[in-house]
């Protein structure tokens, strides 16, 4: 019986462990690309350039702040 019951309170630790790992890593990496996107103006420039459009600094910056104000 004191068995069972170590058993069953081992897997429940292991089992809120893990739920509380991937939510915690998961507001880690939310919070880390708001604070550091992974697309910067450079790469949009570049994008734009490809495009054929001619990218200047209000176009760019649109897109970034649209990019800012989506992921809120």
């Amino acid at each position: 019986m004191n068995l069972g019951l170590a058993i069953v309170l081992i897997i429940v630790a292991l089992a809120v462990g893990l739920i509380g790992g991937f939510y915690g890593a998961r507001a880690y990496m939310k919070k880390y690309f708001q604070e550091n996107p992974p697309i910067n103006e450079d790469m949009i420039i570049s994008m734009m350039s490809q495009m054929g459009q001619k990218p200047s600094a209000k176009k760019v910056n649109q897109v970034m702040n649209r990019m800012k104000h989506q992921n809120k």
